[in-house]
């Protein structure tokens, strides 16, 4: 990739994080937050896009996002109302702005007249008025020709003159880059330019703090800027609007010609000329031969110096704020960090074992290395999960437009709420999220919600409300789709699923159970296929992405009130605290994360319950699942007091007591994926390896829970034996 094509990347990335606080913001201007802060940062979101489009000639962009800019910036001045109708033109333009960026940086070619519509929504927002500029037309000029109305202009070392009748009232600006100016990408072209659009100007460069070449460093800015500004409807507050974006990386003082005394020393008495003639003598002096160089004469010290910047900020009491450094990684370079340090905890832990083989004292300097080595390698896969640790906001901010476009499909009022936009999660589960819960909002506002006249009818508000939410709850990630809508019509659901051959007509099933019928394959309620659902596919797609990440699935309905579909994820998909334990001739790990309680019960505190057994745990009984006769390892269950009870919490029954013949220890262990290297197991989550190299399996206490329900093995003696 060569250096403009990585610029462009970066440009690319940045916009996705611009449109999301563009979004984010008209939703606040949607929710009634009509305040400075919220339109100036919707104001800044288009105007960043516009400015690196036009860097890049995306004309189709820059004209699009210019007519966006021109009414978002008649909202900023208050001459336009954020009422429901603007800030519903305002989303349909952030929609259409989304799309412009996506297809540009796919090179996907988009059909001229797109967005004008859109253009034309804008533009019947403006008030007509004398000193409002019409918006350009979206279509732009081409490449070899200049813009219409745009005034020409040369550019030399010190002076640019811009060719335009100057209107009677005149603007000093003076403006002086800081070093961190560069470091941000920004440019003091792209200011004189915004500058020249708000009016006819003569700029003049300051060339006073220029170093001599030996000392010259490209990234720091040595210049200042003078620019003389004309015209009618000019005013300090439209003026400084374009230095927003530099924020404390610019020093600027704007005053109207008649006060010259709040211009800058430096800037109001140099003498461009003698500026010029000043760095002329100090190039020929760096570039003459060395015969011929004499010492060099002293220049003429001009009548001011010009303050370095930090003297300048400590002059204006200001304190320059410092800025958290980051950088941009490719993936691929963070996932085989990922993987390397997966390897180093298996060798640390194979380390581990070798010593405690050779029976070294655990005072023994090598054992004493090793537990400082194991802990250096936990801090090292605490801090690679923290790189790959990202806010579940990027797949959240994506479902507003979502939500508009099924809610106007099926003619539905709904507001979506989202909570817990900054839970970090790793990278990996949050680009396998997008996909199910677009499908479970798609349902939720499709199935779930009623038509805004049944709500009514039922005593509701005709808006319906979509809760999309994520937290962290027992080391994993919780992601929670509810709506208010009708709920699950559960007679429905078992008629059609006994229609279609899912179910027995005679089959005894509880409540959950015919919640989780729409799960299963071609199962739908739709009464006719739409462009939204009713082919039968999307929430078994869900249930199986979702199971393949490791995480699980449920539903609570309120007939009436409305669903709620649970899904809980890992956290990280790459390491895991695990509790190894022994049965039979099986080794397992069971997650830390899931345990409550270990213990070793009495015969007496397990009973039989019909068919199972409870064990008693001060005085609640709470189901006993004895592992190997779930897994089929063994015909008959054994003693209870013969081993070892873990107390695990289930997401889908609760609390669950299982029983193992011993456990070795806790250890960090590697994940490894069963279904890329195997096949899908019920019952296992995925697999590990230990230290002593075999192949452990990690337990799916879930998995465990539905066999037990269902009355089966987990899964059949003769694949799992295979496989472990």
């Amino acid at each position: 990739m060569d250096e403009m094509e990585a610029i462009r990347a970066t440009f690319f990335a940045e916009c996705e994080d611009l449109l999301g606080d563009l979004e984010a913001g008209l939703l606040a201007l949607k929710a009634g937050a009509v305040d400075e802060d919220t339109v100036n940062a919707v104001f800044r979101a288009v105007h960043s896009v516009k400015g690196g489009a036009g860097a890049f000639s995306l004309e189709a962009l820059v004209g699009f996002s210019h007519a966006f800019e021109t009414s978002l910036d008649e909202l900023r001045k208050g001459r336009l109302s954020p009422g429901a109708e603007v800030v519903a033109v305002l989303l349909r333009a952030s929609d259409v702005l989304a799309d412009l960026v996506s297809a540009a940086r796919d090179d996907r070619a988009l059909p001229q007249e797109f967005g004008a519509e859109v253009v034309h929504e804008l533009e019947g927002l403006l008030t007509v008025q004398d000193s409002v500029a019409p918006s350009p037309a979206f279509t732009a000029p081409p490449a070899e020709a200049p813009a219409p109305g745009a005034p020409s202009f040369a550019f030399t070392p010190v002076n640019i003159a811009f060719e335009a009748e100057a209107p009677p009232c005149a603007w000093i600006v003076c403006f002086r880059p800081l070093d961190g100016m560069y470091a941000a990408a920004n440019d003091e072209m792209l200011l004189l330019r915004e500058l020249e659009r708000l009016g006819a100007a003569e700029v003049t460069a300051d060339v006073s703090g220029l170093p001599d070449l030996s000392e010259l460093e490209p990234e720091r800015p040595r210049l200042a800027w003078r620019v003389r500004l004309t015209g009618d409807d000019l005013s300090e507050a439209r003026i400084r609007e374009v230095f927003e974006f530099v924020g404390d990386d610019c020093d600027v003082t704007v005053a109207q010609e008649a006060a010259p005394e709040t211009v800058p020393e430096p800037l109001a008495d140099a003498g461009p000329d003698d500026a010029v003639a000043e760095v002329l003598a100090r190039i020929a002096a760096e570039t003459a031969p060395p015969e011929q160089a004499g010492p060099p004469a002293a220049p003429e010290e001009p009548a001011a110096t010009a303050p370095a910047p930090a003297a300048a900020l400590a002059a204006q009491g200001g304190e320059r704020r410092d800025v958290q450094a980051t950088i941009r990684v490719d993936l691929d370079r963070v996932d085989r960090l990922i993987n390397l340090v997966g390897e180093l905890v298996i060798n640390q832990a194979m380390l581990g074992q070798r010593v405690v083989e050779a029976g070294l004292a655990k005072s023994s300097t090598v054992a004493v290395g090793l537990d400082d080595l194991e802990q250096l390698t936990r801090e090292i896969q605490d801090s690679v999960m923290a790189i790959r640790a990202q806010p579940v906001k990027s797949v959240f901010q994506r479902m507003p437009r979502l939500v508009r476009e099924v809610a106007a499909a099926t003619r539905k009022q709904v507001r979506l709420v989202t909570e817990g936009e900054g839970t970090e999660v790793d990278k990996t589960v949050i680009e396998r999220l997008s996909d199910p819960i677009t499908h479970m909002i798609r349902n939720a506002i499709d199935h779930g919600l009623e038509s805004p006249a049944d709500r009514v009818a039922a005593g509701k508000p005709a808006e319906g409300v979509v809760r999309l939410s994520a937290m962290h709850r027992s080391g994993r990630i919780v992601i929670e789709v509810a709506d208010d809508g009708r709920g699950i019509n559960r007679d429905r659901v078992r008629d059609i699923a006994v229609e279609r051959g899912i179910v027995d007509r005679d089959a005894t099933l509880t409540d959950e159970e015919v919640d989780n019928l729409i799960f299963a394959p071609g199962f739908s309620t739709a009464p006719a296929v739409s462009d939204i659902s009713g082919r039968g596919v999307g929430m078994d797609v869900v249930k199986r992405s979702i199971q393949a990440l490791g995480g699980r699935i449920s539903i609570s309905s309120r007939p009436g009130e409305g669903s709620t579909f649970t899904l809980s994820l890992p956290l990280t998909l790459a390491v895991l605290d695990g509790m190894v334990v022994t049965i039979g001739d099986h080794t397992l790990v069971i997650p830390i994360s899931v345990i409550v309680e270990t213990l070793r019960p009495r015969a007496a505190d397990v009973r039989p319950f019909g068919s199972s057994r409870v064990l008693t745990v001060r005085g609640a009984a709470i189901p006993f699942v004895d592992v190997a006769t779930a897994f089929n390892w063994r015909r008959a269950s054994t003693e209870a007091a013969a081993g070892v009870t873990l107390l695990v919490e289930s997401e889908v029954g609760g609390l669950i007591a299982l029983g193992v013949d011993a456990i070795q220890g806790q250890r960090q262990v590697v994940i490894k994926s069963l279904e890329q290297n195997f096949r899908q197991v019920d019952g296992i989550a995925a697999a590990t390896i230990l230290g002593d190299g075999r192949v452990a399996l990690i337990l799916d206490v879930d998995g465990i829970v539905a066999a037990r329900r269902r009355g089966q093995p987990a899964v059949a003696p003769e694949p799992f034996l295979q496989a472990s």
